[in-house]
């Protein structure tokens, strides 16, 4: 199937509140401007140049989301387009995004990373760590991010009821957060692997590469 049957096909099986990123990450300019063509506006990257490259080469209305774990040091590169920054697991990391996109005259849309997996190389902050962060000071000073939500990546496993459970407990963590914190509305969760789960379990966002663009290159 073209990319254009694998878009299709995909948005006609998720719920209309459900926002799919198409992670385009590695793919070239000419597969992303297929699902441009298809209908498909908002891409996910994992690395700030390769993005930074694309955003120059394609359309201006695309909404670029960077779902890779973040470098402080990087955050200027795209501090000046980036629509969402998804994996957010500090405050230091949200000082910095709030500096570089006041330089921009803009406000940067965020999530915030919850460690829901097993794994010890996946990224993330505990409950009680967003809690402290969402009440401090020097968070609530900050005009120019906006935290619109948490997102989580469940462990790496054929376990799909241990998946499930995963994102069951990050749904109850946003819940909770979400009933003081209005401005939390997003719920980003579920890949290629495993995103009938995570939407099942109170995803709204799904973070898709594969089941769109066929098996990445990784060379």
């Amino acid at each position: 199937m073209s990319i254009t049957d694998n878009l299709q096909k995909l948005k006609s099986e998720i719920p209309k509140n459900v926002t799919l990123v198409a992670v385009s990450k590695t793919k070239p300019v000419c597969d992303i401007l297929e699902a441009y063509e298809a209908g498909q506006r908002i891409f996910g990257e994992n690395k700030i140049q390769e993005m930074v490259d694309k955003h120059e080469d394609l359309p201006k209305d695309i909404k670029w989301h960077m779902i890779g774990h973040l470098q402080r040091n990087k955050v200027k590169y795209m501090a000046h387009f980036v629509d969402l920054i998804h994996g957010v697991d500090s405050l230091k990391t949200l000082k910095e995004i709030n500096k570089q996109a006041l330089k921009h005259d803009r406000v940067i849309n965020c999530l915030l990373q919850v460690k829901i997996a097993q794994e010890e190389s996946k990224f993330g902050l505990s409950e009680n760590e967003i809690k402290t962060i969402l009440n401090s000071e020097e968070f609530n000073a900050f005009e120019n991010i906006n935290v619109v939500g948490l997102m989580g990546m469940a462990s790496f496993t054929a376990d799909k009821n241990q998946v499930r459970a995963e994102f069951s407990s990050l749904n109850e963590i946003f819940k909770e957060l979400s009933t003081p914190n209005k401005q939390l509305t997003t719920l980003s969760m579920g890949m290629s692997g495993d995103y009938k789960t995570a939407i099942e379990e109170g995803s709204t966002m799904i973070r898709v590469g594969s089941s769109i663009f066929g098996t990445r290159n990784y060379s």
